[in-house]
């Protein structure tokens, strides 16, 4: 789109619109799925890893195929508009009919029949989203740039998260889950669909003949990850630091309502205070890396933000859960920024969309298989029991927050790795017409 650092209205519109939705779907898939199967279907975490785990093997397999095929210009699927506005639309459908599952006994039953709908659901999102809305980021955007867009997406999910945590207790305990799921599928199919309508197809990507399949077995080559050991590498820090927060996010509600004590709309509203300094830390975060760097942004963010999910183990009061939420969250989406812009930079041109799907392979599969089940198997092993409904449950325990804190620390070795630098990436721009 050129190397200035604005972009034009429609595009802006198109990627606030189609990210907006987008987060609000994973913002509900990640948490209230977990809520509701929890809560109404079966008070069991092990069914949560389960539907955590395999839906990431769906948005893995999803975006890394489908993000081929969408780079692949060549032939008629190449392109990134038609899988928008295929995806968004039939994403919030779903969406909607998530609780549904509950309607069936027994609870064994409903339970899997829930995990079946998150892996549909996941699918669409994965088509939309993952793969084409990530691609699309890259293709409209420049280096000089990119640190800001991303900086505005990561506040799109902090804006979805807030506003979601903000109403969904007190709406889901007024109105019930069912009204909840469909006032959230209602929002991402119109939102997603006229952002995908706005969308600008991008013109101008590298051309590649080769067929999909031999594009992704490229991918896997010796030769070509030497070549591209960089964004590899991120790769890897970025699954590490997502296996360390999937050890005690899924839980993280679970355990403010039942180990903390506080009703469910209380606990939506820590959280929702918490999301209110990511919003703030957001934007100026994307500046920052473009102005100093992703790198060393990245490498200041990450210790603080483990020190700050570790000291959430010793949290007990309103204000200790508060004060230490706004701490992990802040450098949280620093930390999300700094990552997103410096991966995006790192991307092979003639394969954003399939390296969108690469991402989703290290950040969900590698993330959401292990982290979520290291989780369970902490609270079943150090949680406390207790009757939820009548039914004996186990509750999270403040370990899965040390441990996830540890594992994601571990990140920094891959990227002590990395010497690339922004300034290092604008030098091979330099007399270019970039459309990365």
């Amino acid at each position: 789109m050129g190397s200035s650092r604005s972009l034009p209205r429609r595009v802006l519109f198109s990627i606030i619109l189609m990210g907006f939705a987008g987060q609000v779907a994973w913002t509900v898939e990640n948490q209230y799925f977990n809520i509701f199967l929890y809560n109404a279907v079966i008070p069991d975490p092990t069914y949560i890893s389960y539907m955590v785990a395999l839906s990431a093997i769906v948005a893995t397999v999803t975006s890394i195929l489908v993000g081929a095929y969408s780079d692949a210009h060549t032939t008629r699927w190449g392109r990134r508009k038609p899988y928008l506005l295929f995806g968004y639309p039939v994403w919030g459908v779903v969406t909607a009919l998530f609780p549904t599952a509950a309607l069936l006994r027994p609870a064994v039953l409903a339970a899997w029949i829930a995990i079946l709908w998150d892996c549909i659901m996941t699918f669409f999102g994965s088509t939309a989203y993952d793969a084409n809305f990530n691609a699309y980021i890259v293709d409209v955007t420049t280096v000089e740039n990119r640190g800001l867009v991303t900086g505005i997406v990561t506040l799109l999910g902090s804006v979805s998260l807030l506003l979601i945590y903000a109403f969904a207790g007190f709406f889901i305990e007024t109105f019930g889950y069912f009204a909840f799921f469909y006032l959230v599928g209602a929002v991402v199919s119109a939102l997603g669909t006229l952002g995908a309508l706005l969308a600008v197809e991008p013109p101008h990507r590298a051309e590649s003949r080769s067929g999909v399949l031999s594009r992704i077995r490229e991918s896997f080559s010796a030769e070509f990850v030497k070549k591209h050991k960089d964004v590899f590498l991120l790769l890897l820090a970025s699954g590490i630091q997502g296996m360390g927060y999937q050890v005690y996010f899924p839980y993280i509600l679970l355990y403010i309502q039942h180990y903390l004590g506080f009703p469910l709309h209380l606990a939506s509203l820590v959280i929702f205070v918490a999301i209110l300094s990511g919003i703030l830390a957001a934007v100026p975060a994307g500046i920052l890396v473009d102005r100093f760097g992703r790198r060393t942004v990245a490498l200041i963010a990450l210790p603080l933000n483990c020190a700050a999910v570790f000291a959430l183990s010793f949290a007990r009061g309103l204000l200790d859960a508060v004060t230490l939420g706004i701490a992990w969250v802040s450098f949280s989406s620093v930390l999300g920024v700094a990552m997103g812009a410096w991966l995006r930079d790192l991307y092979p041109e003639e394969k954003r969309g399939e390296f969108s799907g690469y991402t989703i392979l290290f950040n969900v599969a590698f993330t959401m298989v292990p982290g979520p089940l290291i989780g369970s198997w902490l609270i079943h092993a150090f949680g406390e029991r207790r009757l939820i409904n009548g039914e004996e449950a186990v509750i999270p325990a403040p370990v899965i927050f040390q441990v996830g804190a540890a594992i994601a620390l571990l990140s920094i070795l891959p990227m002590l790795r990395v010497r690339e630098t922004l300034q290092k990436r604008r030098a091979r721009w330099d007399g270019a017409s970039p459309t990365a």
